[in-house]
């Protein structure tokens, strides 16, 4: 019994060190916090994006797109098995900054405050009117023209606002209303 005790715990070890390696990112602080990055996650996404290290900031969001970068699209999907455009949005507004904001596309649109392009900041709102549907698609802007979304084909990813294929179907931006972030304060 003694043998077969220390492999469980030798075994259990093994688990919990290669776990305190994992690179996986880690969600710290509180929604609403703005924390600093994990450096590898700053890396990575300032490398993705274009910018220096130093203006990947806010590590909640980056953290939260590493969690869910990748995950394939499904239709009223909310989980990483599957997720939509709104639920993503949906959820990194609540993850991320603390805001609770409606479910679909339809309603996101009617909680923001409208914005022109060049005053976009990381967080804000992005719709598209894909297959002639106003406000059919939603993403949001992280900063230098890019911004994360779920697509339909390729699950969440990050590109280019100014992508040949979506920016043609670009049709309006902003910042969650203050009403919004107030009322999900209380």
């Amino acid at each position: 019994m003694g043998k077969k005790c220390a492999l469980l715990i030798c075994a259990f070890a093994v688990i919990i060190l290669s776990s305190c390696h994992s690179k996986k990112a880690v969600m710290r602080g509180e929604p609403g916090d703005v924390v600093v990055p994990q450096p590898s996650i700053a890396e990575k996404y300032s490398s993705l994006l274009g910018v220096d290290k130093d203006q990947i900031q806010n590590g909640r969001l980056y953290a939260f797109i590493d969690q869910w970068m990748g995950t394939p699209y499904k239709f009223g999907g909310l989980d990483h098995d599957g997720i939509d455009c709104s639920g993503l949005s949906f959820l990194l507004e609540q993850q991320v900054y603390g805001i609770n904001i409606p479910r679909t596309t339809g309603q996101q649109v009617t909680v923001i405050k409208r914005k022109y392009e060049e005053e976009l900041q990381e967080g804000d709102l992005v719709f598209f009117d894909y297959d002639g549907k106003k406000f059919s698609h939603v993403g949001i802007y992280l900063q230098n023209g890019y911004y994360v979304h779920a697509s339909s084909t390729k699950g969440v990813i990050i590109v280019k606002l100014h992508d040949p294929y979506t920016y043609k179907y670009f049709s309006r931006c902003g910042s969650v209303v203050d009403t919004v972030a107030d009322a999900a304060g209380k």
